[in-house]
């Protein structure tokens, strides 16, 4: 990755599931067995899919309305069940390793923003090897979840670094809205859980559709 004279974004704030993480799937998968698991009815694909990017608890409230509050704990022991039988499967995107070493030796602040909970971010920086790259993360257990702008207020107000100086990359409209809602420059990626379409219509300063493609867009533009 080539030296830029200087870094138009001095924080760059990475979501985790679908940006970082190829974890789509398997969370559609999760949300969809639980919901089998209550007898509740399974939602759609493209329904699960949406709302990956928000707090456990909102997204199962929108992709499963018909979810009695009395049942959401049960609900969230069968999801975290089924997703963590699987976990250990999930992979990096090609190349994201290497992207994020990259950022990190050139001198930017890196932080993530996720709809996971402290716990299941901690397990995720652990077994991708990521760790030592980030300088701050938040979840969605500690913070509003997005597209509440908390996350990212909370991590420019901990770097010291304004509005003007971040980027928050993310593969879901609620990435962009959050990162819209505090002011901050959004970069969407479309190989995650929200469709092109969906991304593009939120306005974020580019849409790359592949890992390559999102670190050539850094190496020119970050």
């Amino acid at each position: 990755m080539g030296k830029a004279l200087t870094k138009r974004f001095e924080l760059i704030v990475f979501d985790w599931d679908g940006t970082l993480l190829d974890s789509a799937a398997a969370i559609v998968h999760a949300i969809q067995a639980a919901s089998a698991d209550l007898g509740l009815p399974v939602p759609t694909d493209a329904r699960a899919r949406h709302v990956i990017g928000l707090g456990l608890s909102d997204a199962l409230h929108h992709a499963v309305p018909e979810l009695p509050a009395e049942a959401y704990p049960q609900m969230v022991e069968r999801y975290r069940h089924h997703y963590l039988s699987n976990d250990h499967e999930l992979t990096l995107f090609d190349g994201t390793v290497e992207l994020i070493a990259e950022l990190h030796g050139r001198g930017h602040l890196l932080a993530v923003a996720t709809g996971k909970s402290r716990n299941g971010l901690d397990r995720a920086l652990g077994f991708s090897g990521l760790r030592r790259y980030f300088h701050a993360t938040r979840c969605a257990d500690e913070c509003f979840s997005k597209p509440h702008p908390a996350m990212l207020h909370e991590l420019m107000e901990e770097l010291g670094v304004a509005a003007g100086s971040c980027l928050m990359i993310g593969d879901t409209t609620h990435d962009l809205l959050m990162a819209k809602n505090a002011g901050v420059a959004g970069l969407a990626v479309s190989f995650g859980a929200h469709p092109v379409n969906q991304l593009q219509a939120e306005a974020p300063l580019a849409c790359v559709h592949t890992p390559a493609e999102l670190r050539a867009w850094l190496e020119a533009n970050a």
